[in-house]
């Protein structure tokens, strides 16, 4: 039996969905894509992500991988494209398909992941951004929130920035190789965007570091507070879970020559 990896290049809008990974009586991203994968190719899947997002939390370049065998390895690609954007709905987007050797894990062989989490700081209410952006009634800081970030930037624990309930009994330690704060324009609007890439994330981590820069870019609290509430290792002494809908998942990273396109 021949087998290789399909790897699907998946986008989504978030708020309709229960998060990626499958729940029972739940509408959720991996449900949809497992269903039309299923109908396609007339068997049963099991999926493989970079990296699960909750409820609300959107995507542009999640990775998704799947074995395939035998015939299906010959499968066009147009076939395949047309049949699963016609059997998923409008807000879910087959953005590629590509082909990776056997084994390949969409989770397990990522080096990097980044993430972009968008603000509308303004009294007036976002127009286009306001699906995907953390509407604050007031004004941010960027340069303040941007100098906070620095410390963040390394291996260290971030137990700080993790739900509570996630952390208990785990590995708190990971690597964040940038992260920046700044203003962007994105379709005739004004936002500040936190950029963030690391080697894995903790659950509610981007959008913790997002709640706790915001304490500063607001002026509640001075830039070097932020370093403390690394060294704290202690969800409370961090700020709020900033809202899920401003988050999207904007790229992973593979070892180079590994993806090839489906043709």
């Amino acid at each position: 039996m021949s087998e290789a990896t399909l790897v699907i290049r998946l986008g989504y809008r978030g708020a309709d969905f229960a998060g990626f990974a499958e729940q029972p009586g739940m509408r959720t991203v991996a449900g949809e894509l497992r269903r039309a994968l299923e109908t396609a190719l007339r068997r049963p899947v099991e999926l493989t992500c970079a990296g699960r997002t909750d409820a609300g939390v959107h995507a542009l370049e999640q990775h998704v991988s799947l074995p395939v065998f035998d015939e299906e390895l010959s499968l066009p690609a147009y076939r395949l494209m047309r049949s699963l954007v016609a059997l998923t709905p409008d807000d879910l987007s087959i953005r590629g398909l590509y082909r990776a050797p056997e084994g390949f894990s969409a989770r397990f062989d990522a080096l990097a992941r980044s993430y972009r989490y968008r603000i509308a700081a303004s009294e007036a209410r976002p127009v286009l951004a306001w699906d995907h952006a953390w509407w604050y009634k007031g004004s941010l800081d960027a340069e303040a929130m941007d100098e906070a970030a620095r410390p963040l930037i390394g291996e260290h624990d971030f137990k700080s920035f993790c739900k509570a309930s996630s952390a208990e009994g785990k590995p708190t330690c990971r690597n964040v190789s940038e992260l920046h704060v700044h203003r962007v324009m994105e379709a005739g609007e004004e936002l500040v965007a936190i950029d963030v890439t690391g080697n894995a994330f903790l659950h509610n981590m981007v959008r913790t570091i997002a709640g706790t820069l915001v304490e500063v870019g607001r002026g509640h609290r001075e830039a070097s507070w932020v370093a403390d509430v690394l060294g704290a290792c202690d969800r409370t002494a961090a700020g709020p879970c900033a809202p899920a809908k401003g988050l999207t998942f904007v790229g992973v990273k593979y070892p180079r020559l590994t993806l090839s396109p489906w043709e």
